[in-house]
């Protein structure tokens, strides 16, 4: 007992520690400034001080500092040391004037700001950001000088789209931002900015539109972000694992896009965005399940169409999880339900199959998940090659040699292909592994176990919430209103002139009450231009 006091101790003092080193203020002395820079960086090599001097007769000295490679050296050169050597200053003034004259006149940047503390000064040196210390003063100017190499804007490849913009997010959140903000311009477009991670300090924002989005799933938002207490936050998915609300499910409850214009749209539904420094993935919450089998192309083009192509996807995803299962079950429990010329085929060409139609299939399965990720993560110019080539080779092989049968290699190959056109990765790879388990149920129950699969993972579909949304909205519980207006239909956009009340505050009108259905006008014949007496067939 006397050690856990000791450890609560220990622990009390070393959070009053902490929050003392925060609190600790810059010293008026440069050089003891200089020397805490250096300490606390550890004399890294990439951290540049240049030292300066104002002042004619009683000169003081001045220090640049700034991290090489995460500023713009340019806008330091021409903007902060050219513009503090080209200004003079009066030798009778202190270093609180001197301090207020830099700021006022003497730096020639946009965004300049005071600090006084160590923890903020540290904080703006690592964010890029240049530092200002002047001799005789406990303040610290900070200009913003953010800069340096960065991936330009390409189009995104893990969402691709026939039509629609061809730009997407890169690993800067100020471009990722604005990429968006250049879509809606808007007031009401509201950011809010944190860092999270004791250590990396990354900068994550969140984006939402006041009014659309529902104040009580904003406030959620923030109050799950602040309780994140971690060491690091690398990319958006430490994000949404620590935010999410059912961590035991492969089904993801958040939707995550690199599309700029896909975030946009869904900022318009109502819902939330989450940016994270350091990674093209913004995160959008609440989401619910219809979300992930819907392109941002669908709204580019014409609604009867993309209703045929929700339905298909739907389909597709069913067919990805059951194919093998009910392949399994027929084969071994069910022959009567197959055409007796098909079960004739089937028979033949399993003779010389050793395995049951279990094993078989689970052989095909783990080899073709092996390909997949093989494929992956080989270099792209080789990594396609590997995964058709090795299915062809490796299928043929293992059907010549007797191990698996073609129809089982038809079926493997029909289930990938149909995993293959689901939108979301994230909603693919849980189809892939609740696949397993509707095998492993089909090969002891049949076709009973993998209707009690579907029962079941209706039961877990709809017991899901994303943020306190039903996963399963507008199909459970059920809104008609909804069902028909952007869901499994996307209805035309002159037909809803309200917007599907899903996740928003309240309903919004997409256009006024004058606009109607398009339509041609009552009537018109065709133009023609009678000919003139005396007018010829050259004129």
């Amino acid at each position: 007992m006397s050690s856990f006091f000791k450890r609560l101790k220990k622990k009390q003092n070393s959070i009053h520690h902490d929050a003392a080193k925060e609190k600790k203020a810059i010293s008026t002395s440069l050089s003891a400034n200089l020397e805490l820079v250096k300490q606390r960086t550890g004399n890294s090599s990439d951290i540049s001080i240049r030292t300066l001097k104002i002042g004619e007769v009683s000169p003081k000295c001045l220090a640049i500092i700034f991290i090489e490679g995460m500023v713009d050296t340019k806008a330091i050169n021409e903007k902060i040391v050219e513009s503090i050597m080209r200004k003079s200053f009066a030798d009778h003034d202190s270093s609180q004037h001197l301090i207020q004259s830099l700021t006022d006149e003497g730096i020639a940047i946009g965004s300049i700001k005071t600090v006084n503390t160590q923890e903020d000064l540290f904080l703006a040196l690592m964010d890029g950001n240049t530092i200002i210390l002047l001799d005789g003063t406990d303040q610290a100017i900070i200009a913003n000088t953010a800069g340096g190499e960065t991936r330009s804007i390409q189009e995104p490849e893990s969402q691709v789209s026939v039509r629609g913009p061809r730009d997407g997010f890169t690993e800067s959140i100020q471009t990722n931002i604005s990429l968006v903000r250049r879509r809606i311009r808007n007031p009401d477009l509201w950011v809010e900015s944190m860092k999270i991670g004791k250590k990396t300090k990354t900068n994550v924002a969140i984006m939402y539109l006041n009014g659309n989005a529902n104040e009580k799933i904003v406030a959620e938002v923030r109050q799950r972000l602040k309780k994140i207490d971690i060491e690091s936050i690398l990319e958006s998915g430490y994000i949404e694992q620590l935010i999410e609300d059912q961590a035991f499910t492969t089904f993801p409850t958040l939707y995550h896009t690199e599309r700029p214009d896909a975030v946009a749209g869904n900022i318009l539904e109502g819902r939330i965005a989450i940016f994270v420094d350091g990674t093209p993935f913004v995160l959008l919450a609440p989401a619910v399940f219809i979300q992930f089998f819907q392109s941002v192309e669908d709204y580019y083009t014409r609604f009867d169409i993309i209703t045929a192509l929700r339905f298909l996807r739907i389909l597709t995803f069913f067919i990805s999880i059951v194919a093998p299962s009910v392949y399994i079950a027929s084969t071994t429990f069910h022959q009567e339900m197959i055409p007796t010329q098909l079960v004739i085929i089937i028979a033949a060409q399993r003779e010389n199959v050793p395995f049951p139609a279990f094993v078989e299939a689970l052989i095909m399965e783990i080899t073709f998940e092996i390909l997949r990720e093989a494929g992956i993560r080989m270099p792209r110019a080789v990594g396609s090659a590997i995964s058709i080539v090795g299915a062809l080779v490796i299928g043929q092989a293992a059907v010549q040699a007797g191990i698996v049968s073609p129809a089982m290699v038809i079926i493997v190959s029909i289930t990938a292909i149909a995993n293959f056109a689901t939108p979301s990765f994230t909603m693919a790879i849980s189809a892939r592994l609740i696949r397993f388990l509707f095998m492993f149920s089909a090969a002891v129950f049949g076709l009973y176990g993998v209707i009690l699969g579907v029962i079941l993972l209706a039961v877990h579909l709809c017991a899901l919430r994303s943020f306190g949304v039903p996963y399963m909205t507008p199909l459970a519980p059920i809104s008609p209103d909804n069902v028909g207006g952007d869901t499994l239909v996307r209805a035309p956009l002159w037909k809803t002139r309200e917007k599907a009340n899903l996740i928003m505050k309240q309903g919004e009108n997409l256009y006024s009450e004058d606009m109607d259905k398009p339509k041609p006008p009552l009537g018109r014949g065709i133009i023609t231009q009678k000919k003139k007496k005396g007018d010829t067939d050259e004129n």
